[in-house]
């Protein structure tokens, strides 16, 4: 009796044995972040004898015995899984499809992608790096100081100052109503000086006597003053627009002695009637703000918070796609690399796209393991295991029957 007998059940004792493999695999990490799960799929191999046919051709031949069975790993890399918050600032999960990776790089410069967003930062001689859980250094954009980014991938660093500077205030626009059912109404400004100070500037209209749609403007501020480089008569017209005049200078005299100069335009303002409420104020200006937090944006963008409520960027991640995701290598659960299979990588952000739902921050995506299949394929591959035991099982008992009868 050959011992070919036993080549079927031992390769499938082979192939179950890491099917087994691959659904613990799968479950030891249900919890992972940004895991991709992998399924064993089995193929049948054909041995060495041919059949040899005879067609109108003439003679053919095809290997059909079969020798057992062989297995490889299908990875469901472009299956997502959910997405849930965190709170943590550096957590960022991918929103911008399932075709869109991370890309991290290791000490010897070799990238891999990814859809893990668990990021930290590391410091390296003064410096601080964005890293993933196993300290690969984040690759992206680093800002540039007219508010763009670079456009070569690059070690995120984060970089901000323990504090920013106050901006005087030089131009501001008002856009209000000056109701013209009363005789003054008073709006309330912000101004900021050239030594961070911040200071209330109330501007003031009055009626003027015994002419129509016209008010003298004036302005006070605690401590110091408020002048216009001219006596100010504001008048608008019967349909409640405004005629003149639309922009003005005031000089500004601080409390400390200092002084400024501010470009005012109120050509946004009306007279009708009914209420004084501003609409809207915008202005160069602002004071100054100490350093908060660092965190990652829904635009993927590393901001910096201020007690001022401004924000300096540091980077931006990049999205990395390709033609053929599927065809990824698996490092191990979390981490690819690409190969000709993949096709061309692509930008899916870069450093011009303004997508700001391309990401979700303080969030990141689970393992896309699905415990139930997972318990399912288990039952399957131990069943399939005991069948392969028991027809080499038999195999052995023939075989020893077989060696009997010789004796």
């Amino acid at each position: 009796m050959a011992l070919g007998i036993f080549s079927p059940s031992v390769s499938g004792l082979y192939a179950q044995s890491h099917a087994l493999e691959t659904v613990s695999m799968n479950l030891a990490n249900v919890s992972t972040t940004g895991y991709k799960s992998a399924e064993t799929m089995f193929y049948t191999m054909l041995g060495n004898q041919p059949l040899v046919r005879e067609n109108a051709s003439g003679l053919s031949s095809s290997r059909v015995d079969v020798n057992g069975v062989g297995y490889y790993d299908r990875t469901s890399i472009t299956v997502n899984g959910t997405i849930s918050s965190t709170g943590n600032p550096f957590d960022v999960a991918i929103e911008a499809g399932s075709n869109a990776f991370f890309a991290v790089k290791n000490s010897l410069n070799q990238i891999y992608y990814s859809r893990a967003g668990d990021f930290s930062t590391r410091s390296e001689n003064g410096t601080i790096y964005l890293v993933n859980s196993s300290g690969y250094y984040v690759q992206g954009f680093p800002a540039n100081e007219d508010g763009t980014f670079g456009g070569a991938l690059t070690d995120l660093t984060i970089k901000y100052p323990d504090s920013i500077p106050a901006v005087e205030t030089t131009q501001m626009e008002i856009s209000a109503n000056v109701p013209a059912d009363v005789d003054n109404s008073s709006y309330g400004l912000t101004f900021y000086g050239p030594n961070n100070q911040e200071k209330t500037v109330n501007m003031l209209f009055q009626k003027v006597e015994g002419q129509n749609n016209v008010w003298n403007v004036t302005f006070n501020m605690e401590g110091g003053t408020v002048t216009p480089t001219e006596p100010l008569e504001v008048v608008f017209d019967e349909k409640g627009g405004l005629l003149s005049p639309k922009t003005f200078n005031v000089d500004v005299t601080w409390p400390d002695g200092s002084t400024s100069a501010v470009a005012m335009d109120i050509s946004p303002m009306t007279q009708y009637a009914g209420s004084s409420e501003i609409v809207n104020i915008s202005q160069d200006g602002r004071v100054g703000g100490d350093y908060q937090y660092t965190y990652i944006d829904s635009g993927g963008v590393i901001q910096s918070k201020y007690t001022n409520g401004e924000t300096i960027a540091s980077g931006k991640l990049a999205l990395v796609g390709f033609s053929s995701p599927e065809n990824l290598i698996p490092i191990n659960g979390t981490l690819f690399e690409a190969s000709n299979d993949a096709g061309e990588s692509y930008f899916v952000v870069d450093s011009t796209t303004n997508d700001n739902k391309a990401f979700r921050s303080e969030s990141l995506e689970s393992s896309n393991v699905d415990p139930s299949k997972e318990f399912s394929n288990l039952i399957i591959v131990q069943r399939a295991y005991n069948l392969n035991g028991t027809a080499f099982t038999t195999a052995n008992e023939m075989t020893q029957t077989a060696v009997n009868l010789k004796s």
